[in-house]
């Protein structure tokens, strides 16, 4: 019994602490380093953007699921628009690689009773399946999943912004009028 208590409470502890350092970050901080494997079939390595371009890296609790589904369709159907600015953007999730490849592609998906109709995502959707990266960032929920925050990196790798009230539906528009805020430049 001691032993299991003494277990709970390191485990308590070290997501408090993982929950403690991931929540102190903010505008300025230099972002966690990433290498995550994207659904295009490359490595993503946030240090390969520095000094290049700024990065946008849209969180998301799960593939399949209606926000989610709702945000890849908005991300999806205006791309032009944000492709207008010199960065680098992905949506990421703590779902396996295959899983986020499926969702990537779906040009359909099936919530509940409905149907909603969505173009195939046409930039790469990154997996974090041990969580490491979703910790750094502080992103994970008491589920295990990760919480719907954008961070937006600029090309020396601070972040410049993060959005904690994402709206799925509008996820595009709001990322464009916040790359503008920003003063990202423009390609």
């Amino acid at each position: 019994m001691r032993v299991l208590f003494t277990l709970g409470l390191v485990a308590t502890m070290a997501a408090g602490a993982l929950a403690q350092s991931a929540a102190e970050l903010k505008a300025g901080d230099m972002a966690p380093d990433f290498t995550l494997q994207g659904t295009d079939g490359k490595t993503h390595k946030l240090s390969e953007y520095r000094g290049k371009q700024a990065v946008v890296l849209a969180w998301f609790p799960r593939a399949f699921t209606q926000g989610c589904t709702i945000e890849c369709k908005s991300l999806a159907e205006n791309g032009d628009k944000i492709r207008r600015y010199n960065v680098a953007y992905f949506m990421a999730s703590v779902d396996p690689l295959e899983q986020n490849i499926k969702f990537a592609k779906a040009t359909s998906v099936t919530l509940g009773e409905r149907v909603v109709e969505k173009k195939e995502a046409d930039f790469p959707m990154l997996s974090d399946p041990n969580k490491e990266i979703a910790g750094k960032y502080g992103v994970l929920n008491e589920r295990g999943m990760a919480n719907r925050w954008t961070f937006y990196i600029d090309r020396n790798g601070r972040i410049s912004a993060i959005e904690k009230m994402v709206r799925p539906e509008t996820s595009a528009e709001d990322m464009v009028a916040k790359l503008g805020e920003l003063k990202v430049a423009m390609r």
